[in-house]
């Protein structure tokens, strides 16, 4: 009998690994047994894997930039158009437009290198409890009587998650909230570091804009709270080992009207930096039904 992780692993490829309809247009599997709307992560990830596409072996995204401009629908699959801007000998350059019923939900532009020598620095990996330290995610909401709802263990099925303690680290409105999470995929799925970089492009969207929200009187999951993706940006230092641990840092230095920024790093369990991660998102409280 298939391991039910090692399942949702490669359910989780599948759906991530577009499908080639037409030169430069691709499609996106839909899933049927989540209805809802999609899961940014996911239209991020397949626009990545369909900008890839073509691509010389040697080329490796290093960023891209998303702008999501309405929610998609998990019942339909979604369409891509990849236009190939820039062909160079270092780098590359992709713009993807995701499609549902005619309409534009995300634009994304990403750029991809042929890996260089060259100047090295990074930040330190902040010194967090390890992942054996931190407990797991289903357990802590487990504890909490707030399981997850199903389009959320559908979407995390493929991972495992372990959240450390977050900080709010705010006083009078001033200060960065904080929080941070170890995560990997709960099997393998292969050594090709563009699908490490789609699965990664997909944790990417984890719990970052839930950190605008730590420091204030309201729960992300409220009915009174609104929250949505604006825009979303990843770069990519190296191929980030996904199916080993890594720790996912995140803060939030600013957030006002209705909308709340937070920065993301990504690092392995030896302590490199592989990625950083940056969004903004609408954050607005709902009046109470019957209340202007």
């Amino acid at each position: 009998m298939t391991d039910p992780r090692t399942f949702a692993v490669e359910e989780l490829r599948k759906l991530l690994l577009v499908e080639e309809i037409d030169t430069d247009l691709f499609r996106g599997a839909a899933a049927p047994d989540s209805p809802g709307r999609v899961f940014g992560g996911q239209v991020i990830a397949q626009a990545l894997a369909a900008a890839a596409k073509e691509l010389r072996e040697d080329h490796h995204a290093h960023s891209l930039h998303a702008y999501f401009m309405r929610p998609g629908d998990m019942l339909r699959p979604i369409i891509y158009r990849v236009l190939r801007d820039f062909d160079g000998g270092t780098f590359a350059n992709r713009r993807v437009v995701a499609m549902q019923g005619g309409n534009p939900i995300l634009n994304l532009a990403a750029s991809f290198q042929r890996p260089e020598d060259g100047f090295s620095h990074a930040a330190p990996m902040p010194e967090v409890y390890a992942p054996e330290q931190c407990p797991d995610m289903q357990d802590v909401l487990r504890k909490k009587g707030a399981p997850l709802p199903k389009h959320l263990q559908d979407r995390l099925a493929a991972f495992e998650i372990r959240p450390g303690p977050p900080s709010s680290n705010v006083v009078d409105g001033v200060g960065v909230p904080s929080q941070y999470l170890w995560f990997r995929l709960a099997g393998p799925i292969g050594g090709d570091p563009a699908v490490h970089r789609i699965v990664t492009a997909y944790a990417s969207d984890f719990a970052l804009l839930t950190t605008a929200v730590l420091p204030h009187d309201i729960k992300f999951f409220s009915p009174q709270l609104q929250a949505a993706s604006l825009d979303h940006a990843v770069w990519f230092h190296r191929t980030p080992p996904v199916d080993d641990w890594l720790l996912y840092y995140m803060d939030s230095p600013w957030s006002g009207h209705a909308r709340g920024f937070a920065r993301g790093t990504i690092y392995d369990r030896a302590g490199t930096m592989v990625a950083s991660v940056a969004q903004e998102g609408l954050c607005r409280r709902r009046e109470p039904p019957g209340e202007t």
